[in-house]
């Protein structure tokens, strides 16, 4: 028992324990004595717990209490070192907490679905592709002889218009199988999902949340109700609740995918998404495994359609690009580098601090205050300060985490923004307390191997050599940091300068474009999309300083077109892999003057290019290079689109897949040669319009136009041809605009760490300095030695920085467009800037030091 009541204690502070440890355990043996048998002694040991238990927090309060006035005070007679403290601690939590609530957001934040880890998305890549859809024919195959999955449903993207109401709308909607929602395992907030019925029976529609409260104002009575989608009555069975993310995060409504069966005819026909569910227990290997057997069966049934197709199975949020990645990786390893550097200039300044009042503490020592009770007072000042730059880092981080919104992937099937959530928060609160103990203790634990005597007798040179050691250390990591930040930057900088400098094939300036998606079902006949197609070109033609107008399936930069076979004459048009297929676009006249795409050789597509009349083409030069190298293309034939055509123009590459990726063969067909109800996705849906002044002024008057050609006809993705190709670099933008502002916090923090160092220099050794003004040393020479001092140390960082920054720029390989890691110009850039930071930093300690009057300093000891 007495065991048990000494192991009490242990809970006293140290200083109590040292006077009264000895006299309560005497008092407490003499009173267990008087005690026999098992029960009176527990409850004398439980009487114990009461008393010790409270007693003890009291007194560990109470010291607390002290170190808080303490350290208010001690605060308020440094106020710029208190400042300092808070502004770096808010520096390197505030970028960090933002930069994890991203990273948490996209790598680690659970998928809104029951057992997300078994979502798995299928694609299929063939020779040249990449990854493409799957076919209606390849799906069913997969989907009936797969034994690795439980369940597997496909969805394909759709516009539809939803009328009836006041005005019309454009929906972004995706056409599923009936079982996928229901995979998914998120149920209805009102109304239910789709069941098998639903794919045979009438027409139903599932609508998202916001599409609900935005459109039908969140009234129940909306579930049952007739609505008009592509002017046809669709019943609304189901409303998903607000927190239902679908993969295709664009998607405001969901219908029943009718698959017929003559849509299975066509391998080649590839635009379905497929998402499956893992059965109990299965693994993502076992997955590949099963479905790679799979398509090396089909590819043998089907060896010219199947020809090497191959299963990608991923997990749905390994869905992101290696640039979606190495955008987030990037800006999180800067966000470390600030940290980095925070923490070092954090460790120099509390180490300045605790030499500084070394005196003072010794005196406290002497006058009987034990050692733990000074680390506990040092580390009481550091977290007070901690905690009030961690609360300022978390503002800052709350008001950045909304610009880091762009870098978040759109493949990711969750919230469109990141948000500081519990978890990003217990994060922050983790760093800030290992921030404020870690340079706290620290410094603490290192005055307390320094004598009492010795403090007294140097005061603040105590331990000068060892820290000064330290210190500059210190001051190397922070300019390598900030070399590291300096060159990678630099690099992205110059990649997106690249890309933006790329010559898309067309001219951007002065066009406006807008979408008119014509329903299938109202526009199935050809001759009738003509009649809408010419009306409005006719009247926007018209409107002053109009230079031209067109339509066209697809605009370059956001759709690649549809990836189609192409046959010389006597081959067989199917699409076996990238070298005989091509990038097809269906268009209106004068598409090609609109957008500024120069035409090589022959003519523009016309509007005598009829059904009746001949097939006819127009091809890129990339094309004509592929096919008939050397040689004049205009004349010749080759199929494609289920027909023999003949090519009458050539025209220069586009590039349709971005900036970043090379340009690929280019077909574009007359939108009048469309056989009726045929490419149900592909006619021309994206007028643009060139103008000889602002195009935007013109939006009001085409707005009229598309009304009174079909008043149920909405208008959306308004966009100048100038902000489609912004689009192209808005993410590498938006990382470059952060990495930009934590560049020019590094190298103010590094500059200050130099200054802060070389006047801790100067300070310690006022009196050599002095000695040596006394036996005849210039102003300048003293001059020339601090600034070499500080030169030195900046050399090395910027060496050690050169080297992480060159194997930091291998990693993101992926993001520099061409630009070589070893660059020398931006090497040889952030080295000086760095340098002439550095030069800035030693300037005003070096002339400081010149200044020391000998005779002050030598009567300073």
């Amino acid at each position: 028992m007495i065991g048990f009541y000494r192991a009490l204690l242990r809970l006293y502070p140290s200083g109590f324990r040292a006077e009264y440890h000895e006299e309560l355990c005497a008092v407490f043996a003499e009173r267990i004595s008087g005690y026999s048998g098992p029960l009176p002694r527990v409850a004398l040991g439980i009487v114990a717990l009461a008393d010790v238990v409270p007693n003890a927090v009291a007194a560990h309060w109470d010291i607390v209490r002290q170190d808080l006035r303490y350290a208010v005070r001690a605060v308020g007679r440094t106020p710029g070192f208190a400042l300092t403290v808070v502004l770096l601690v808010a520096l390197g939590v505030g970028a960090n907490t933002a930069a994890f609530s991203l990273a948490d957001f996209v790598f680690l934040r659970p998928l809104p679905y029951p057992e997300a880890n078994r979502l798995v998305k299928l694609w299929q890549s063939s020779a040249g592709f990449g990854r493409i859809e799957l076919s209606p024919a390849n799906y069913r195959d997969w989907k009936a002889r797969a034994r690795s999955v439980e369940s597997m449903g496909a969805y394909t993207r759709r516009a539809m218009n939803l009328v009836g109401t006041a005005e019309p709308r454009r929906l972004e909607t995706a056409a599923m199988t009936p079982e996928l929602l229901g995979m998914l395992g998120v149920p209805a907030l009102a109304g239910r999902v789709f069941s098998p019925a639903d794919s045979t029976g009438e027409r139903v529609v599932v609508l998202s949340h916001a599409l609900w409260q935005t459109q039908f104002g969140g009234d129940p009575g909306t579930l049952n109700a007739v609505v008009r989608l592509d002017g046809a009555p669709f019943i609304v069975i189901g409303v998903m609740p607000p927190t239902f993310h679908f993969p295709d995060r664009e998607a405001e409504a969901w219908t029943p995918l009718f698959l017929r069966e003559a849509d299975f005819l066509d391998r080649n026909d590839n635009y379905l998404e497929v998402i499956a569910r893992l059965r109990d227990g299965g693994s993502l290997e076992e997955a590949q495994a099963d479905f790679a057997g799979i398509t090396a069966v089909l590819e043998q049934e089907f060896p010219k359609e199947n020809k090497e197709t191959r299963a990608l199975v991923l997990g749905l949020r390994d869905e992101l690009s290696t640039r979606a990645r190495l955008l987030v990786f990037a800006l999180c390893g800067g966000a470390l580098c600030i940290l980095l550097l925070a923490c070092a200039n954090l460790a120099s300044l509390f180490l300045a601090r605790a030499m500084h009042r070394a005196r003072e503490l010794a005196v406290r020592a002497a006058l009987g205050a034990g050692r733990e009770r000074l680390v506990r007072q040092l580390a009481t000042e550091s977290l007070g300060l901690a905690v009030m730059g961690g609360i300022v880092g978390v503002a800052v981080a709350l008001a950045g985490v909304p610009l880091l919104a762009r870098l978040v992937p759109a493949t990711l099937p969750t919230a469109a923004e990141p948000t500081v959530d519990l978890r990003v928060l217990i994060a922050a609160v983790v760093l800030v307390v290992l921030t404020g103990l870690g340079f706290g203790v620290g410094p603490a634990v290192g005055a307390r191997r320094i004598s009492s005597f010795d403090a007294l007798r140097e005061g603040a040179r105590t331990g000068g050599a060892r820290t000064q050691r330290l210190r500059a250390s210190l001051v190397v990591i922070e300019v390598a940091a900030s070399v590291v930040l300096l060159i990678s930057s630099g690099l992205l900088l110059r990649a997106v300068m690249r890309i933006q400098s790329t010559e898309p094939g067309f001219r951007p300036e002065g066009v406006l474009t807008l979408r008119t998606t014509l329903p299938a079902s109202k526009y199935a006949i050809t001759a009738r999309r003509d009649r809408f197609y010419d009306r409005v070109l006719e009247e926007v033609r018209a409107l002053p300083g109009v230079a031209g107008a067109a339509y066209t399936t697809g605009l370059p930069m956001s759709m690649r077109g549809g990836i189609w076979p192409v046959a010389l004459p006597g081959e067989e048009a199917i699409v076996t892999n990238a070298a005989n297929s091509s990038s097809v676009r269906f268009v209106t006249p004068q598409l090609f003057e609109t957008l500024g795409i120069p035409l090589r050789d022959g003519r523009d597509v016309a509007k005598s290019d009829t059904r009746d009349a001949p097939w006819v083409v127009v091809v890129s030069e990339s094309f004509v290079q592929r096919y008939w190298p050397g040689e004049r293309a205009i004349g010749r034939r080759f199929s494609v689109g289920f027909g023999e055509r003949t090519i009458v123009g050539v025209v220069g590459d586009v590039r349709v897949r971005g900036l970043e990726q090379p340009s690929e063969p280019q077909v574009y067909l007359p939108a009048s040669q469309m056989a009726d109800s045929s490419f149900i996705n592909y006619p021309p849906k994206e007028l643009v319009v060139r103008s000889a002044s602002d195009p935007s002024t013109l939006l009001p008057a085409i707005r009229r136009i598309v009304r009174v050609a079909d008043p149920e006809q909405p208008i959306s993705n308004v966009r100048t041809m100038s902000e489609v190709l912004d689009d192209e670099t808005v993410s590498r933008v938006t990382q470059l605009r952060v990495l930009g502002v934590l560049c020019a916090i590094a190298l103010l923090i590094a500059g200050v760490g130099i200054h802060g160092l070389l006047t801790f220099t100067v300070a310690q050794r006022a009196q050599e300095i002095g000695i040596r003004r006394a036996l005849g040393e210039q102003a300048g020479s003293v001059v020339r030695r601090v600034l070499r001092e500080g030169f030195v140390l900046a050399l090395a960082g910027v060496g050690v920085g050169v080297w992480l920054a060159y194997l930091s720029a291998e990693a993101m390989a992926a993001l520099l467009a061409g630009i070589r890691p070893a660059d020398p110009a931006t090497i040889a850039s952030a080295a000086v800037l760095c340098l002439a930071t550095a030069a800035v930093g030693c300037l005003r300690p070096a002339i400081h030091a010149a200044r020391v009057d000998p005779m002050t300093a030598l009567r300073r000891e």
